[in-house]
């Protein structure tokens, strides 16, 4: 009996073991049905969603009950991860808070211009009988014709598959939307045309932006800011770039050029007021090509040196009598500077006040010299004819006044004015002479200083440029309208189309943009070219 006892417990201990195992095993079993009823459920919703549903899904929703196993572990990863992810929505945020402003923006301005524009773009090799139209996408541009502003709409309709459960032929999506056309700024409201109105208003009618918002706002244009024009600006400016590019390297190729250089005013933010810089400008003269060069203002003649560097420029080069180039270029073969007869005119005018017969002596023998060259024009002579004639009769008169200047000019004082005019004169007389080689070269560097001329009516109207970078914007600009202007091409036309091909034109060859340049461009558009405009007229 005792023994019976005794054996008691430990069976009792033995059957609550066991139960206690069965009570495991169970739950472990229950656990992983449950699971696999998670997971079979799962698998039902994604199926459902298949085949009848969006193919999106949401996020898990968050079990409070579930152990999260790993949560000491990573707790430190998780609030960097946090953190940055806070950093990322508030920079999505912001982004779109702008972009939403920016469309409300763009409504306003143009909500009192008429739409009389509308281009709709169907998307190519749609099949109707398996596509049906779910909407549209419309997108508003400005455009302008002179004296007036209106509204293109770019409408593009949205097809979608009639059955849902349906597969869309191979190569084809769901749904179906034709390609939005490239525009000169991306996501913006200005066409070519609108841009092409800002370029020229500035920069060959100098009107600065701020009047031109007046007349914008005249024309039905609402709440267009200054910032927003410039903004336009940049952005079509980086289109033509390339465009630039191009042509600084076609003038370099010149083997005769003209160079100059002026002064234009820019915002020294540092001082608080405008700073007097240097722009310069180079000119093939045989080709009519012209750009337009700012180098953060600098008129140290490293500039001008760099750039035949960079390009590797050899042969005739005529500028004033600035002493950078000399220094440039005084230890540079390949290049053979010729200087103005202008600019050595100008001094013994300076002069005749103080001696008048010497001044008037230097004077006549300068104008037997243009008369060589007017009776060259008359007879129609070509370069080698030209330069025999100048041979004959020109070279005799430059020995001549060389001489005259080497007795004269220990007449006079350095600081008279005839000593200042004979100084300058023999300094660059040897250069001078280098026009009696080569029947194409001219006297004097008049074409360059004319080139310049839009520049200084600019500066008169719009004051100064904002900053570096605004001046090199300008050159851009200033650089394809004087091409133009020599090559007779209307620019309006030009820009518009220049300004609306360009966006297509990213990965271009230089021999591609070069076509794109005026003298080549209006090769394929005849009508363009300002004469032939006139003739109509």
């Amino acid at each position: 009996m005792e023994e019976q006892i005794n054996i008691l417990p430990k069976t009792i201990d033995g059957l609550n073991a066991t139960i206690a195992t069965l009570s495991e095993n169970h739950r472990k079993e229950v656990e992983s049905l449950n699971q696999r009823i998670k997971e079979l459920t799962a698998q039902v919703a994604y199926l459902n969603r298949q085949l009848f549903g969006r193919k999106s899904e949401k996020l898990p929703v968050y079990d409070p009950n579930y152990p999260d196993l790993f949560a000491d572990q990573f707790a430190d990863l998780m609030q960097q991860a946090e953190e940055k992810r806070d950093e990322a929505v508030a920079e999505i945020e912001k982004t779109t808070k702008a972009e939403r402003k920016q469309k409300k923006q763009n409504r306003i301005m143009i909500e009192d211009l008429p739409v009389l524009e509308r281009e709709v773009i169907e998307p190519e090799d749609i099949d109707l009988s398996i596509y049906k139209k779910m909407g549209e996408e419309v997108t508003r541009i400005v455009k302008h014709q002179p004296g007036m502003l209106y509204v293109k709409e770019i409408v593009r309709p949205k097809y979608g598959l009639k059955n849902n459960t349906a597969l869309p032929a191979k190569g084809q999506s769901s749904v179906l939307i034709a390609p939005m056309p490239l525009l000169p700024i991306y996501k913006g409201i200005a066409d070519a045309t609108l841009l092409t109105e800002i370029l020229l208003q500035k920069y060959e009618y100098h009107v600065p932006f701020y009047r031109q918002i007046k007349q914008f706002t005249h024309l039905g244009m609402k709440g267009l800011k200054e910032n927003t024009i410039d903004g336009w600006f940049k952005k079509t400016m980086e289109l033509l770039k390339p465009l630039y590019l191009a042509l600084v390297e076609e003038v370099m190729k010149s083997d005769y050029n003209q160079a100059d250089e002026t002064t234009t005013p820019v915002i020294d933010k540092e001082k608080h007021k405008a700073a007097k810089e240097y722009l310069w400008m180079v000119r093939a003269v045989m080709e009519h090509l012209v750009f337009f060069h700012y180098d953060e203002g600098s008129r140290a003649g490293a500039v001008i040196e760099s750039l035949a560097k960079q390009y590797n420029f050899k042969g005739y080069l005529q500028c004033d009598g600035f002493a950078g180039y000399e220094t440039a270029f005084k230890a540079n073969a390949d290049v053979c500077l010729l200087n103005c007869m202008v600019h050595i005119r100008r001094h013994f005018e300076q002069a005749l006040d103080e001696n008048k017969a010497p001044a008037q002596h230097a004077l006549t023998e300068i104008q037997h010299l243009y008369e060589i060259e007017h009776l060259c024009d008359d007879a129609k002579l070509s370069p080698d004819e030209r330069k025999a004639k100048r041979n004959e009769l020109a070279r005799p008169i430059m020995e001549a006044m060389k001489m005259w200047m080497e007795t004269e000019g220990i007449k006079y004082s350095e600081s008279s004015q005839m000593g200042k005019a004979i100084t300058y004169a023999y300094a660059r007389w040897d250069n001078m002479m280098h026009y009696l080689d080569d029947g194409r070269l001219l006297l004097d560097n008049n074409l360059a200083e004319n080139e310049i001329r839009p520049i200084t009516l600019g500066r008169k109207n719009y004051l100064f440029c904002g900053n570096h970078e605004a001046a090199g914007n300008m050159c851009i600009v200033n650089s394809l309208l004087a091409t133009c202007r020599n090559h007779d091409v209307n620019p309006r036309i030009y820009l518009n189309d220049i300004i609306s091909r360009m966006p297509y034109m990213t990965k271009t060859t230089h021999e591609e943009l070069v076509e794109l340049l005026p003298h080549r461009w209006k090769l394929q558009h005849q009508d363009a070219i300002m004469t032939k405009l006139r003739d109509k007229v």
